[in-house]
Order: C-alpha cells, then structure tokens, then sequence
C-alpha cells in the first residue's frame, strides 16, 4: 500500500464530513440568533435540515455499495440546496448581518464543490470490486427432452 493513500475508517475522519459538521455547528448558531418569532419555524427548519445532511453523509459512508453511498449524498447535496435558501430567507427578513449571511454561503458553496467532487469519485471510483462475487461459468447442457420441448425441434 503507497504510504500517501489515506484510508478512512469513521465518517468524522472524512473531510467532507467534517467540513458538514463545522457547517452544521455555524448553522446552529444561527438558528439560535434568530428572533423568537422564528423559534418554531426558520430555527428548526434549518437545525434539521444541516443534522439531516450530515447525518446522511455518516449514512452513506457507512455503505459498501457505492451505488448507495451516492444516494445518500445526492440526499445531503438537496438539504445543502435547501440551507442555502433558508440564508436567502434570513436575507430577506433581516434575521442577520449581510458580512455574516456571505461567509455562511461561502462554507456553503464550499461544502457543495465538495460534494460534487466526491460523487464524482465514486461514480469513477472502482472500489468495492474486492466485494464482488466472481463465479467460473458453467457449460450447462441441457437435453430438450428434459424441458418437454421434443416437438420444437
């Protein structure tokens, strides 16, 4: 094994993840500074959705199959998308300061790019071949009148 390949064993040692639960603590507190009219509305809306992101991510990197780990970070990709609308709402209804609201998007825009990168490498990625099963085929032959298919031939 080459000495620079670093092998994941815990999603909070994956980058990704870690750079969604740093999001996910910046966003709590947010949702923390908004005003009590929004305590049951925007304030909860964005404490799921940034849990369920990286939830999802830990979800996904606990897969073996590739196929399901994408899934589950396309999921975390549309609650990034749906966070970054609720920043636009914050925007609209003056719930925090603009300087802030842009470093928000920034890690937003970041964690998107990253996102991306990392679908694009399972996608590309051949991993999990070592999983697979390999079988020697069998010549079959198989004699018509074992099937009742005397009359076809």
């Amino acid at each position: 094994m080459e000495e620079n390949v670093k092998i994941y064993r815990s999603f909070e040692e994956f980058h990704v993840c870690k750079s969604a639960g740093e999001l996910r603590k910046e966003l709590y507190r947010l949702a923390k500074s908004l005003p009590d009219s929004e305590k049951f509305n925007l304030n909860l809306q964005i404490r799921r959705a940034v849990v369920s992101l990286t939830n999802n991510l830990a979800d996904g990197h606990g897969r073996f199959h590739h196929p399901d780990n994408i899934g589950f970070v396309l999921i975390a990709l549309g609650l990034l998308e749906e966070l970054m609308d609720d920043l636009n709402v914050c925007e609209d209804e003056a719930h925090a300061a603009s300087d802030r609201l842009t470093l928000l998007r920034a890690h937003c825009t970041s964690l998107l790019r990253q996102l991306n990168g990392y679908i694009r490498y399972l996608r590309d990625s051949k991993a999990g071949a070592s999983l697979s099963l390999h079988e020697e085929a069998v010549p079959y032959q198989v004699d018509k009148s074992d099937l009742g298919l005397e009359d076809l031939a």
